[in-house]
């Protein structure tokens, strides 16, 4: 496989084809058996790991978690420390830490998931002094927007000289992610002074549940401009892509099923899931519909943010489907344990042959764009 990949971008280095064209010919040879010496693989344990026969399916969607068990020993360091350091002194102690092992593990010896881990933990470090400080103060302010503007306000700055220090992903895709944050609660804070009301999702939640869908659709549109700019995958845009589908892919489920009950109930305030307490048919089919229609942007695009955002949304809608066909409630759960652990197993095992059918469906055009077929 490593003789073929070489051969291929040796090719598209003196143009005889395009970077592009053998990214997609590396599968559709390898799959063929075509560069590949078989007879010098071997199955036993003095076989080198690069004769390994590669699995496309474990480069197609892998952010640069774990280079080796180095990384999981610093990172249980890191974790035990910090809480050590928050019980001590508060919040007081692990701010520091945080920049001083951020200055060893990730500016200077480049670990990343140390990078992930002390990026998590700086969001985590922030959310709870900007609430300690901000939110409790502003509860009872005549909008709540004010203290989410609040919780909201540092994110962007910190994380914006945290990613131009340190260069990790995930810390600009969380400074996307707050903007879009900052920005809804920015126009429900507007909403409610023009109107007049204290909280304006139960006044008008139908119009609330359409901006938080347009929002949702906006972080997702600024996750495929990351996504489409690295088709193959090769880049830091592409763990940013990850980042950013994993937080949109939910928000994007749950705005869509949020706004499809709101249409169903009427603009009345009545929550989305009052039918579902009742077992109903048309709730548990709707929920299903959504997240089908989740699971073949994901196919399409090759993220499988987009399936796991939905399993348990899928679980609720497929119990309630069995509580109305008189399914005993002591079996239920397990059913649909079964049922979701099954769909899953599907679509993972068969995930390239699903996302092949899907794909070549669409224009040449669209599919020019995606990430290869594997």
């Amino acid at each position: 496989m490593s003789d073929l990949k070489n051969a291929l971008e040796g090719a598209a280095g003196e143009g005889i084809i395009s970077s592009d064209q053998a990214i997609r010919l590396l599968p559709y040879l390898a799959e063929r058996n075509i560069g590949v010496k078989a007879a010098a693989v071997r199955n036993d344990l003095s076989q080198p790991r690069e004769d390994d026969v590669a699995n496309p399916l474990e480069d197609s969607e892998a952010p640069r978690f774990i280079r080796g068990f180095h990384d999981v020993l610093i990172t249980i360091g890191i974790i035990v420390l910090l809480v050590g350091l928050w019980g001590l002194t508060g919040y007081y102690g692990p701010l520091p830490a945080i920049i001083i092992l951020a200055e060893i593990l990730v500016r200077r010896q480049r670990l990343a998931l140390p990078a992930v881990v002390l990026t998590i933990a700086l969001i985590h470090w922030t959310f709870s002094v900007t609430v300690m400080y901000f939110g409790m103060q502003n509860a009872g302010s005549p909008s709540l927007m004010t203290s989410w503007i609040m919780i909201a306000l540092p994110f962007p700055p910190l994380l914006a000289l945290y990613y131009w220090r340190y260069r990790v992903p995930l810390s600009l895709a969380m400074l996307l992610f707050s903007l879009f944050v900052l920005m809804l609660a920015g126009v429900f804070y507007l909403i409610g002074l023009a109107t007049g009301v204290s909280n304006v999702v139960l006044n008008y939640p139908l119009q609330s549940f359409v901006i938080m869908f347009t929002a949702a659709l906006g972080a997702f549109a600024v996750a495929m401009r990351f996504d489409l700019s690295d088709p193959g995958r090769r880049t830091r845009r592409s763990d940013v892509a990850f980042w950013l589908h994993l937080a949109t892919a939910p928000a994007l489920l749950y705005t869509a099923i949020l706004l499809v009950f709101q249409f169903e109930a009427g603009n009345s305030g009545t929550f989305f899931f009052a039918g579902m307490e009742h077992g109903g048919y048309v709730q548990a089919l709707t929920i299903v519909a959504i997240v089908v229609v989740m699971m073949l942007i994901g196919l399409i695009i090759d993220r499988r943010a987009f399936v796991t955002a939905g399993l348990m949304s899928l679980g609720v809608a497929i119990g309630a489907i069995l509580r109305q066909n008189n399914a005993g409630l002591d079996k239920v759960s397990f059913i649909v344990l079964m049922i979701v652990g099954l769909i899953v197993l599907v679509i993972g095992v068969g995930w390239p042959h699903l996302r092949r059918a899907v794909v070549r469906l669409l224009p040449a055009s669209v599919q020019g764009k995606l990430p290869a077929l594997r």
